[in-house]
């Protein structure tokens, strides 16, 4: 007899995506943050402005990305029981860096650079260029001594044309040969100081390239039909972090459909204000805001602001004007190119716009 169904019991909730039934029905919007200039060696961090100012990420190393055990689970082609073996190591790998080492308590070596400030990492950045001055001033005085005694070398061997005592010359020979080691000692000293120095030199660069503080942004605002997934434009701010409701109202203005029905958006200020409603009012769509902490439920602007970003990356821009130009050939392109997303796959935005319209 097989085993009865327990109605109680909690079962998984599979979500159900619906899109609208025609292009201008429905909008996604959201706001999108990015620096006002970029290099093609600086990262583009992901910027939260919803609450009405922007909390950045911080940047990174690739390598410094969390992990967990569970990610061996991603491997569907392992067999079962490797996977609990390699979930079980993976576990006990965790455990025992949670665990505190009983070197951890140790001073670090004056070579490891522990996560700091921009601010603190010039500091640091000055202390070792101080430290390489007084190194050079050693130096200078060690090489000044070394030649003085060159000098006093020669002299002693054109002084040296009479007859020397017995067992002077060679006692003179070995205390030079063993000067002359200590100078070779000390070059290679300097070598493994200097090749110390440059590494440190090169880690705090990278450091501070990646700890950059941005300080002047702009903020694009993504308009997505619901339908097609067309992007209908990209209005930028140049106000950034500085962008209101009202700004945001007026280039909605200029770009909503006729026949639009619904809205969505986040819960973000700029969408939350009363200037918005009364845009909703008078423009007689509904506003549907998603729910909290529930990004997926926007998941057409969040995706679209993924693709942006990606797109943008290796991009370069030093003003608004020529970010404008860059996201206007940008919509031409996701606009035109094929899109997997789409009721009919293959098909680009403008395409299925065009066939559905047929329909």
């Amino acid at each position: 007899m097989g085993a009865e169904c327990n109605p109680s019991e909690k079962r998984g909730f599979t979500p159900v995506n619906r899109t609208a039934e025609c292009p201008g029905q429905t909008l996604n919007i959201d706001l999108c943050f990015v620096p006002a200039c970029h290099t093609t060696d600086l990262k583009l961090p992901a910027v939260s402005g919803s609450s009405g100012r922007l909390v950045v990420e911080r940047c990174g190393d690739a390598a410094s990305a969390k992990s967990y055990p569970g990610q061996v689970f991603a491997e569907i082609e392992r067999p079962y029981a490797a996977m609990m073996q390699a979930f079980v190591a993976a576990s006990h790998a965790s455990a025992a860096e949670i665990a505190p080492h009983p070197a951890a308590t140790e001073k670090p070596a004056a070579e490891e650079l522990p996560p700091a400030t921009p601010r603190a990492l010039r500091l640091r950045q000055a202390e070792l260029r101080a430290h390489r001055r007084q190194v050079r001033e050693r130096r200078t005085q060690e090489d000044a001594a070394w030649r003085t005694l060159r000098m006093q070398r020669r002299k002693q061997a054109a002084l040296a044309a009479g007859p020397r005592k017995r067992g002077g010359g060679a006692a003179q020979a070995a205390q030079w040969r063993a000067l002359r080691q200590q100078r070779r000692q000390q070059r290679v000293q300097r070598e493994r100081e200097d090749a110390v120095w440059r590494a440190a030199r090169q880690a705090l660069q990278e450091r501070l390239q990646h700890s950059a503080v941005i300080t002047a942004w702009i903020a694009i605002l993504v308009i997505t039909d619901n339908c097609t997934r067309q992007c209908l434009g990209l209005p930028l701010f140049v106000a950034g972090a500085k962008v209101t409701a009202e700004m945001v109202v007026t280039a909605l203005r200029a770009l909503l459909p006729d026949e639009l029905q619904f809205l969505i958006t986040d819960r973000g200020v700029h969408f939350t204000a009363q200037v918005f409603q009364q845009l909703a009012a008078e423009q007689g769509f509904i506003h549907v805001v998603i729910a909290r902490h529930r990004p997926q439920s926007n998941g057409i602007a969040e995706r679209f602001v993924r693709t942006l970003k990606e797109w943008l990356a290796d991009k370069v821009w030093a003003s608004d004007q020529e970010l404008a130009a860059l996201l206007e050939q940008f919509r031409r392109e996701y606009n035109d190119r094929p899109h997997q997303g789409l009721g009919i796959p293959g098909l680009s935005p403008n395409e299925f716009a065009e066939r559905i319209w047929l329909m």
